[in-house]
């Protein structure tokens, strides 16, 4: 056998990278504010936008609108998927607390993650992929940057926090992706 294949085959089967880079945003897990497994395939063919958030933002409001998109785009094929996060120390403690003021404040009914990092070295894997498929400058600057997912689970584009949920830019986005057959 080759030795720097033999080398791959054993640093893969150790575990240390993996067998497969992912192809598209249905490739990742995550885990729900209630601590559930949350696989982004079970969205498979849905259009996802997914928010890292945060509770004490100047940026907070735009709850209100994630949950209006989410209302208004459900029945088509949609979800925002929120991922609470305190890279930018405006989040508050634990996942228990997060969820009582989303649903408490903001009527929050669409899936949330835990609070995961969304930056950097430990930033999630999703949030890592989306960066290096879109580019750095692509990344979360602030809380409530956002990802738009196409129903074949490649990523359309990013929009930074100023974006909000209910702005032309993006919903046109959104109706646009929910259009388009995957």
């Amino acid at each position: 056998m080759h030795k720097p294949l033999f080398a791959a085959v054993v640093i893969a089967a150790a575990g240390l990278i993996s067998a497969a880079a992912p192809q598209s945003a249905f490739d990742f897990k995550m885990t729900t504010i209630d601590g559930k497994p949350m696989p982004f395939s079970q969205y498979k063919g849905k259009v996802l936008l997914v928010v890292n958030t945060a509770s004490m933002c100047g940026y907070t409001p735009q709850y209100e609108g994630l949950q209006a998109l989410q209302d208004k785009y459900k029945g088509q094929g949609f979800t925002v998927i929120g991922v609470p996060s305190s890279d930018f120390d405006q989040e508050l403690g634990s996942d228990k607390e997060i969820k009582s003021f989303c649903e408490s404040k903001f009527g929050i009914k669409f899936p949330m993650s835990t609070k995961s990092a969304v930056t950097g070295d430990k930033a999630a894997p999703f949030y890592r992929w989306a960066a290096a498929t879109l580019g750095a400058d692509k990344a979360p600057k602030w809380n409530f940057h956002k990802y738009l997912v196409g129903r074949d689970g490649k990523l359309i584009a990013a929009y930074p926090s100023k974006v909000a949920p209910g702005s032309p830019e993006l919903t046109g986005a959104v109706t646009q992706a929910i259009a388009a057959k995957s």
